[in-house]
C-alpha cells in the first residue's frame, strides 16, 4: 500500500475513535493515522481498544488498534478523571486494550489502568 493511500485510510479509522472518545469525555485530538511495520506504512486499525497511559503531564485515556498504536487521546488530566472515562469507555461496550504498551507519537509508554486507582 502506497503511504498516501495508509494516511487516507487510517485519518478515516483515527476520526471515527476521536469522536468516539469526544462523545464520552468531551475532549479528544487524533494522533497516530498510519504505522510502521517492517518499512512499510499500514493505516492504523479499525478496532478499538481502551487503555489508560501516565506521561509528564499527568494521566491520557486512550483508544488503540490491536497493535496498540494510538488512535485518540483525551488531555492529560488526573488520574481518577482519567479512569472515570476509560470506565465509560468500557461501558460504552469496547474493550480494555490487553497489552502493556501503546505507542503514540514516537513514543512507546506502559499501560497503567489495572496499576494504578
Amino acid at each position: 500500500m502506497q503511504y498516501f493511500q495508509a494516511v487516507k485510510i487510517g485519518k478515516e479509522r483515527a476520526s471515527k475513535s476521536q469522536m468516539i472518545l469526544f462523545k464520552i469525555a468531551g475532549f479528544s485530538m487524533l494522533t497516530l493515522t498510519t504505522k510502521k511495520i517492517d518499512g512499510k506504512f499500514f493505516p492504523v486499525g479499525e478496532e478499538n481498544y481502551a487503555a489508560v497511559i501516565q506521561t509528564k503531564d499527568g494521566f491520557v485515556t486512550i483508544l488503540v488498534d490491536s497493535d496498540g498504536y494510538t488512535k485518540a487521546q483525551s488531555k492529560a488530566l488526573e488520574k481518577n478523571t482519567a479512569l472515570d472515562i476509560f470506565k465509560k469507555i468500557i461501558t460504552s461496550g469496547i474493550e480494555e486494550y490487553s497489552g502493556d504498551k501503546v505507542s503514540i507519537w514516537t513514543e512507546s509508554y506502559p499501560t497503567v489502568q489495572n496499576k494504578i486507582g
